[in-house]
């Protein structure tokens, strides 16, 4: 994104969420370095030198197997390992981690997000996929059909976001986990053009409007669909709360 300026690149986590995450683990320190251009263009002998040896004083690097580094991204772990003993620092590696088999990549979930497929995405990342918004205003369309729901605004345009389609959801609001359904799509039976992020929390009632909200994605139920009226797109909202309760309480006693 720095230095090609693309804007069709998405990732998994927005930097405010690989904080949280990485804070969860009970990380002491964090440090966070600019990446800008200058900095992309350091050798790889250059960047352990001056950033990671005079700097940080380095004394130990975990890395995955397949990391590399270094302008053109030239160097990689056994270019590490001998920069370890001409600057006095271990490397450590981290060997390929697999699910039932497959090797665990980024690429490999986000090809289960684009399809819609969040179990498996989840099953590789060990935790629930989740996105993190504002909630805002909106059409306040499902409030007259009885299905009101919470609009996600997500700032970072480079979030990834599942196929579009109906999900099985949970958050915690005010300490509580509350589960709901979304719908991530265009909504299509009212004409809508942009992809919205709608929430339906179930037994839940309360002005969510200006929350910051983390909606972890559990399970997805269907496709969207285009409804003829929006009394038979209330009647599928029906079936699909079914579906989601169904799932909810079978993932309850598993």
């Amino acid at each position: 994104m720095v230095l090609s300026n693309q804007n069709d690149i998405f990732l998994l986590n927005t930097l405010e969420e690989k904080i949280a995450l990485l804070k969860a683990t009970g990380l002491d320190h964090l440090v966070i370095h600019p990446f800008d251009e200058a900095f992309s263009r350091l050798e790889a002998e250059e960047f352990v030198k001056t950033i990671l040896v005079d700097r940080f004083n380095v004394r130990k690097i975990i890395i995955g197997h397949d990391h590399r580094f270094g302008r053109n991204r030239a160097a990689d772990i056994n270019n590490l390992k001998l920069y370890g003993k001409k600057y006095h620092f271990e490397v450590a590696q981290i060997e390929a981690q697999e699910v039932d088999h497959v090797s665990v990549s980024s690429t490999k979930i986000r090809k289960a997000l684009s399809e819609g497929d969040v179990a498996l995405a989840n099953s590789y990342l060990g935790y629930s996929y989740f996105l993190t918004g504002t909630v805002v205003e909106g059409k306040r369309l499902g409030r007259t059909i009885g299905y009101p729901t919470a609009n996600l605004q997500i700032d970072e345009p480079y979030k990834m976001l599942p196929k579009i389609g109906v999900y099985v959801v949970e958050s915690i609001i005010n300490g509580q986990a509350v589960s709901g359904m979304m719908n991530i799509g265009t909504n299509p039976t009212v004409e809508g053009q942009k992809v919205s992020i709608e929430i339906h929390y179930f037994d839940f009632d309360a002005d969510l409007y200006g929350v910051k909200l983390q909606v972890s994605c559990l399970y997805r139920i269907r496709d969207e669909h285009k409804f003829a009226s929006l009394q038979l797109l209330k009647e599928q909202l029906s079936k699909d709360k079914i579906s989601a309760l169904a799932i909810i309480n079978n993932k309850s006693d598993s």
